[in-house]
């Protein structure tokens, strides 16, 4: 029997249950059997849609849920003592936002909607309590960790290692995967961000965004008419994404030869 944790008045808000919701084979209820379903989706709380600029919560804010993405954009943004801000993540339908305040307790950075955007929010303790009586959930869940540190390590070398060239070619090859993953093309989408934005997430001045972005289209590898993006040659992309790591490869055989 469905047990409700936070109660009615949350329910039914705005009309969307796991049930009906488009992206629930992408996110937590994913392999959940009807029943567990509707226990899931009595600890969601269906929040009103953020708009444009509006902030989901602040750096410092005390963890207490994580938040799946219904619809829309954010992106995460962290404030350090000298007043600079890094973009350290950008969030589209079906992704799961707060993970990476678990240990700390406590957010560290600012989760800012980059157009109209619908989240539902998932009280943690609910969650957890949840997860452990359903091992599909707790599985999904820990899959979605693991997936976000994967992500974190592949920003790492991203910005470590890559040169701006292959940085952006990785950053247009990620959000192509991302975006077909969510059930749209990953050849035509329209960029939730700007290039200021992008610039700033892979420590690149808009201006080399701006550049590099015209070279991709003389190349016809993508065209780009204000933030409507077409990738023409996906596979020439992720060559170039991978450029470097193939250097390495060729380094290391020549070395051991």
């Amino acid at each position: 029997m469905s047990t409700s944790v936070v109660g009615p008045k949350y329910a039914h808000r705005h009309n969307i249950r796991c049930q009906t919701c488009s992206l629930s084979a992408l996110c937590l209820p994913l392999a959940l059997e009807v029943n567990d379903i509707d226990q899931f989706n009595d600890i969601i709380r269906r929040r009103a849609p953020l708009k444009k600029g509006e902030t989901l919560y602040c750096q410092g804010d005390s963890f207490t849920s994580v938040f799946a993405v219904r619809s829309g954009s954010l992106k995460q943004v962290s404030h350090d003592g000298a007043g600079d801000e890094q973009i350290t993540n950008f969030y589209l339908p079906s992704e799961l936002i707060g993970l990476d305040s678990i240990d700390e307790q406590a957010h560290p950075g600012y989760v800012i909607a980059l157009e109209t955007t619908a989240v539902c929010e998932i009280p943690f303790h609910h969650l957890d309590t949840l997860a452990a009586q359903l091992p599909k959930l707790r599985n999904q869940l820990f899959r979605s960790m693991s997936k976000e540190m994967s992500d974190d390590r592949r920003m790492l070398r991203l910005l470590s290692r890559k040169t701006a060239d292959e940085r952006l070619a990785s950053f247009f090859i990620n959000l192509a995967m991302r975006f077909e993953r969510c059930g749209y093309s990953p050849y035509s989408f329209r960029l939730p961000m700007s290039r200021t934005d992008i610039g700033n997430y892979l420590g690149l001045a808009v201006e080399t965004v701006s550049r590099i972005l015209g070279r991709f289209q003389q190349q016809n590898m993508m065209t780009i008419q204000g933030r409507e993006v077409h990738i023409l040659n996906l596979e020439g992309l992720n060559l170039l994404a991978e450029a470097q790591r193939c250097q390495e490869h060729m380094n290391g055989l020549q070395h051991d030869t």
